[in-house]
């Protein structure tokens, strides 16, 4: 059971969130959006509430806010609305035909959807020109565009802030497990036990701010500052350089090294709320640099694209993450939230950073694209976006057939 539920937490909740930025804002700039979708394929639930209908589909993978626009086929495109049949009429343009069409079924709405009173798709009456996407200036347009991101975002922020609010602010402390022999903390004396304070001077308590005061200093002295045996100590240590693999992009790096190992045990340190906002919101931005820096690699071509996991790994780390509790289940949500954020934020034609482009590129020349050019446009993303999945399917199916072959 935990095989399916634990996705269905991680995708659906990450999921809702972007598309709820986009339907907020569209709402707030009066853009009609007749469609509020979660998931796509045969809906599991659909009700309509005044004049949008919300739908649960089959398929969690995404989902869609379906808006009134003069090209219904290109919005429908921005959040993967559209599923209709072949030859079916666009249900959300001004003109559309009074039959309204099922986006998950391909099939006419039922007599009880239809209301004398209420715009295309669900009555007779015509969307308003002015409640066209195309209608509103480009600074609500942008913001209807980047929502979504800006709601995974938040989103990330507020599940770092509340974990660190609840469990405390987790790290390991700077005590030294063991050392390496013929290494520089080995040949300095460093022994296993040290708890070290401070490093030329500088106060650190976590052994991630230790690491940071070496890693840059290959070649240069420091002055570690440690308690053995609840005597303080001053021991003289020289880092050395190290070719060793990138944390983050999996890369090679040189960094500077003493040959120390810490001692495993978490520890958690109490704080304040307000002083968990200002962690939460610098966790998120450390996490979103950490996307930036990946993505980067990959178009240098300093990240192998091997890394790259799909709905599959996603999957997978979802359940191993809801084995090891709420805790590590919401941290891989506030993980994949900023993912999605900054995946969304890409040039590519069809995802949000790719509207985005579009529209102020139409700003700069002063008119729409034309059909055919938006059409060329869209077709790039389409293709774009299919050999990327394409690419993380063969990574997941390739680790999948690795771990069952062992």
């Amino acid at each position: 059971m935990l095989t399916w539920i634990a996705p269905l937490i991680v995708f659906g909740l990450v999921v809702f969130v972007h598309e709820l930025g986009h339907f907020l804002a569209a709402k707030a700039a009066g853009v009609y959006a007749p469609r509020f979708s979660i998931g796509f394929g045969p809906a599991l639930f659909r009700r309509r509430i005044g004049e949008t209908e919300y739908v649960l589909a089959l398929l969690p993978l995404g989902g869609y806010v379906r808006m009134a626009s003069r090209e219904d086929e290109t919005m429908a495109l921005i959040e993967g609305g559209g599923e209709r049949t072949r030859g079916e009429v666009a249900t959300t343009s001004a003109n559309a035909s009074v039959k309204a069409v099922d986006d998950h079924a391909g099939a006419p709405a039922t007599d009880r959807d239809w209301d004398p009173e209420a715009l295309q798709p669900f009555g007779p009456k015509p969307v308003p020109e002015h409640r066209w996407f195309e209608s509103k200036p480009l600074p609500a347009r942008l913001l209807i565009l980047v929502a979504g991101v800006v709601m995974n975002v938040v989103l990330t922020f507020v599940v770092q802030t509340g974990l660190i609010a609840g469990y405390g602010r987790a790290y390991l402390p700077a005590v030294v497990d063991s050392v390496i022999a013929g290494r520089p903390a080995a040949a300095a004396g460093v022994a296993p036990g040290d708890s070290v304070f401070a490093v030329n001077g500088t106060p650190v308590r976590s052994w991630d701010e230790l690491v940071r005061q070496i890693r840059p200093a290959a070649g240069k002295v420091l002055t570690l500052d440690v308690v053995r045996d609840g005597t303080p100590r001053r021991i003289v240590v020289r880092p050395v350089s190290t070719s060793r693999n990138s944390e983050i992009t999996g890369a090679a790096e040189r960094v500077g090294q003493i040959g120390a190992a810490p001692r495993v045990k978490v520890m958690r340190e109490r704080v304040g709320f307000g002083r968990a906002i200002a962690l939460g919101a610098s966790t998120t931005v450390e996490m979103g640099t950490n996307v930036v820096t990946v993505v980067r690699g990959l178009f240098a071509g300093d990240v192998d694209a091997s890394n790259l996991g799909g709905p599959l790994a996603i999957g997978q780390a979802s359940v191993e993450a809801a084995r090891n509790g709420a805790e590590s289940l919401l941290n891989l949500i506030a993980f994949l939230s900023i993912n999605i954020a900054i995946m969304n934020l890409l040039p590519i034609p069809i995802l949000d950073g790719g509207q985005i482009l579009i529209n102020v590129l139409e700003g700069i020349k002063g008119s729409s694209f034309s059909a055919r050019t938006r059409e060329y446009i869209l077709r790039t993303g389409v293709v774009a976006v299919l050999l990327l999945f394409a690419l993380v399917m063969y990574n997941d199916i390739r680790a999948l057939v690795a771990r069952v072959l062992g």
